[in-house]
């Protein structure tokens, strides 16, 4: 890990700023006294961002609007510029979060992404019995929530609230109106645990007030919220945007619509909720024992900023799976850190697990990387080998394996070799220069496929 700024966060600020506020709750008790008399155990708040490029923050390169709050989340903690999903769609993105595990190792892992709840399969889904992130928190004494989308199972046999969410407010599907909240197929999807919940309101607002609201309550054992925003994902509706929502679904379809203009407004409008959520665990005393990470669920799309990369959503290029990603660790992480090393959302997964002092459960071991060490400064940056597929037609399907800075790119019948480090745009393919390394990450490809779910599981 390099630092690139000089200067440090001051922690006790938060404690001063939570002591002067006269934040209340119902009935007039302190938040602060509240926050500072229950137990000190470490808070989490984990926030995905849904079709986010990487380079869709100012602090990443973005030029044409900014995302102050999300740039000093980045000030303050760790801002990785090699971060990966687990898959260039959300729904295995997001059980690869969950599992801690490889997305393919279940049938839903394998839905790229999983249809609307009105076409999906009733019985593919995040199975209940299946340890999560959250039943696993949740039985080692956290209260857990989820707020945002979901989109991985529908009732009544899949929820968040029979994986270890103790309760749930969003989406269920990959995509809703902002304002109407229906999904592509025009049913309404917006729950409260598990009922409709029909009420009115821009839906990054809605999750960011939510968020804050839990945040601010009365409690006296730890939490762990997870936070996932549907924005930016399309439709390209801003908060000013209402007009739009009547009319999107008669439009030439995904991905169209929208202008620049309105992308930036739905990314300033998420920033803008990231920093109210920042504000409340400050303005509440729990900002120093609080973990906070930030990342997408892969890569963006049709106005997303790519920076020097190829390929966007749906693509195993690189713009297609790389991701802004930054944590937020007190104590832990110094300020101003700009980290090379090679992650992937799995690890995400595994630290907040080992911060908590978690466990996996035996049965089901994590594929990802504890990355506390790491930010500890304890361990110097390594070397990775992830893997990536995507298309279940295999005439074209995609096939990656990404082993320190060599990557190798299958997409249908075309294979090809790529050195990151000096060529992270793709251009030049390398396999017969390297004949050596692009046989040995295929082999290695092919090693790995036969440990998961084919297609059609």
């Amino acid at each position: 890990m390099t630092q690139q700024i000089n200067g440090s966060i001051n922690r006790r600020k938060f404690l001063g700023m939570a002591a002067a506020s006269t934040l209340t709750v119902a009935g007039g008790a302190n938040l602060f006294s509240k926050a500072v008399a229950q137990s000190r155990r470490l808070n989490v708040v984990f926030i995905l961002a849904d079709d986010m490029g990487w380079g869709d923050l100012s602090i990443y390169g973005r030029t044409d609007f900014e995302t102050p709050n999300l740039d000093r989340l980045a000030r303050e903690g760790v801002r990785f510029t090699n971060a990966y999903a687990n898959q260039t769609v959300c729904t295995p993105t997001r059980i690869a979060f969950y599992t801690g595990r490889y997305q393919a190792r279940l049938p839903v892992g394998l839905r790229e992404p999983l249809a609307n709840i009105s076409q999906a399969d009733p019985n593919v889904g995040l199975p209940p019995s299946h340890p999560t992130i959250a039943s696993l928190l949740r039985a080692n004494g956290y209260e857990t929530a989820l707020v945002g989308k979901w989109h991985c199972g529908y009732p009544p046999n899949f929820g968040p609230l029979k994986s270890g969410f103790d309760e749930y407010l969003g989406n269920l599907s990959g995509g809703i109106d902002y304002f109407n909240h229906k999904d592509g197929s025009r049913v309404l999807d917006f729950y409260e645990g598990e009922a409709l919940a029909d009420r009115p309101g821009y839906a990054t607002d809605l999750y960011t007030d939510r968020a804050v609201e839990f945040i601010q309550r009365q409690r006296s054992r730890p939490f762990y919220l997870s936070l996932h925003y549907n924005a930016p994902h399309w439709p390209w509706e801003g908060p000013d945007d209402e007009e739009l929502s009547s009319s999107f679904y008669n439009n030439n379809g995904y991905t169209a619509g929208g202008s620049q203009a309105i992308y930036a407004a739905m990314v300033k409008r998420l920033d803008e909720g990231v920093g109210k959520v920042l504000q409340a665990l400050e303005a509440t005393g729990q900002a120093d024992n609080t973990l906070v990470i930030f990342t997408s669920d892969n890569g963006g799309e049709r106005y997303s900023n790519f920076g020097p990369f190829r390929g966007r959503k749906g693509s195993l290029y690189e713009g297609g799976i790389r991701v802004p990603t930054i944590i937020r660790y007190p104590g832990v992480t110094q300020a101003n850190q700009v980290s090379n090393q090679v992650i992937v959302t799995f690890d995400l997964t595994a630290t907040i697990l080992a911060a908590t002092g978690t466990s996996f459960a035996s049965n089901y071991p994590p594929d990802g990387q504890n990355l506390i060490p790491l930010l500890r400064g304890e361990r110097s940056e390594f070397s990775r080998t992830l893997f990536w597929r995507y298309g279940a037609v295999a005439q074209t399907r995609q096939k990656a394996v990404r082993s320190g800075d060599w990557k190798y790119l299958r997409q249908g019948n075309q294979e090809a070799l790529f050195n990151l480090a000096t060529d992270p745009g793709e251009k030049t393919d390398l396999k017969t220069s390297n004949a050596q390394v692009f046989t040995r990450l295929r082999n290695q490809f092919e090693h790995w496929e036969l440990q998961v779910l084919p297609y059609g599981s």
